[in-house]
C-alpha cells in the first residue's frame, strides 16, 4: 500500500525571515514571509512553525492563507529574535489544483542574523531564504 502514494515534490515556493524596517512602530523587526514562485495560484495554505534545541521547544504557531496568488508572497508572522538561537521549523500544506502538498523548511540554529542577509528579489527586501 505505501507504494501506492504519491508524494509531489514542492518547487516554487520559499520561506524567508527578512529583516525590515516597522514605520509604525520605528523599529527594525525580522518577519517571516511565504514566496509563490509558481505561474499559478495556491490554496488552502496552512503554516505550522516552531522553534526547538535539544533541550527547548516552543508553543506551534498556525496561520491560514485562503489563497496565495502567483508569483506572490505574504508576511506571516513576526519572529522575535530570542527565536534565533533555536532550529525555527515551518510546515506549510497547500492545494495546487486538486493535489495536496507539504513542504518543511527550516532555519538552522544562529543562522538569522544581520551578516547572513541578501536582497530578496520577489520581495525586494533583504532577508535569508530557506529552499
Amino acid at each position: 500500500m505505501k507504494k501506492d502514494i504519491i508524494i509531489p515534490k514542492v518547487d516554487g515556493v520559499e520561506m524567508a525571515v527578512v529583516y525590515e524596517y516597522n514605520a509604525i512602530y520605528k523599529t527594525d523587526d525580522w518577519n517571516v514571509y511565504i514566496i509563490n514562485n509558481k505561474a499559478v495560484d495556491l490554496e488552502m495554505l496552512v503554516i505550522v512553525s516552531q522553534g526547538f534545541s535539544d533541550t527547548k521547544t516552543t508553543s506551534l504557531l498556525r496561520k491560514k492563507l485562503d489563497k496565495l496568488p502567483a508569483n506572490s508572497f505574504a508576511k506571516i508572522e513576526l519572529i522575535q529574535p530570542e527565536l534565533f538561537k533555536l532550529n525555527n521549523r515551518f510546515q506549510v500544506t497547500f492545494f495546487e489544483g486538486n493535489t495536496l502538498y507539504e513542504k518543511t523548511f527550516i532555519f538552522k540554529e544562529n543562522t538569522i542574523k544581520e551578516s547572513a542577509l541578501r536582497m530578496i528579489d520577489e520581495i525586494k527586501k533583504r532577508g535569508i531564504l530557506a529552499r
